[in-house]
């Protein structure tokens, strides 16, 4: 059986690994691309870049005591209260590239809480209703399951922009050469089978 230390480190692999292929949704997108909502409530690629950089901090920071450097470049809890989206969207100061650069500097601080803390640190989670408690291995898994769904929700997005598919960069995970289009007609075939 692994220690904790092994552990730990298996949880940060997969929570980077989620971080790297959100990032990379973005790649050759220009900045309207990049903001176009894409479904009826609006998600948008960089609107999912800026939650789930904001998710990180806010999870591996106040909730251990700590404090992004620069919380400025964050949203503020009060945003929240004018706009409960105020997370899901670039505003025009902001930049694709100024997003991904925060996202990349957040992770770094995300990891430097988890490479301080042992596994049982204990936290607060100042913005659940009830018990607030957790430990660093609560919010690694509850982060990564969060940045993984939005993951999902960027694979469809891109996939419906520019049909760009894959779990990585270097490494799609999706068959090369496949007649796609083929496949799309036999799904539908099969589906109208119970129209």
């Amino acid at each position: 059986m692994a220690d904790s230390n092994d552990a730990k480190a298996v949880l940060h692999r997969y929570l980077r690994s989620v971080r790297e292929n959100l990032i990379w949704k973005l790649d050759g997108l220009n900045e309207r691309e990049a903001r176009l909502p894409r479904t009826a409530t609006g998600n948008n690629l960089l609107g999912v870049i800026k939650h789930c950089l904001n998710v990180e901090a806010g999870y591996f920071g106040p909730t251990f005591g700590r404090e992004f450097p620069m919380p400025e470049e964050l949203v503020p809890m009060r945003a929240y209260d004018e706009d409960p989206q105020a997370d899901w969207y670039a505003r025009e100061d902001e930049t694709k590239d100024g997003l991904v650069d925060l996202y990349r500097r957040v992770g770094a601080f995300a990891d430097q809480t988890i490479d301080q803390l042992p596994l049982d640190a204990p936290g607060q989670v100042s913005w659940w209703p009830g018990n607030q408690s957790v430990t660093l291995q609560h919010i690694i898994v509850h982060v990564t399951s969060d940045l993984a769904r939005h993951a999902g929700h960027a694979d469809i997005m891109r996939e419906q922009h520019d049909s760009a598919v894959g779990l990585r960069r270097e490494d799609t995970n999706v068959p090369d050469d496949y007649d796609w289009p083929a496949y799309v007609s036999k799904l539908t075939k099969l589906a109208d089978r119970f129209a």
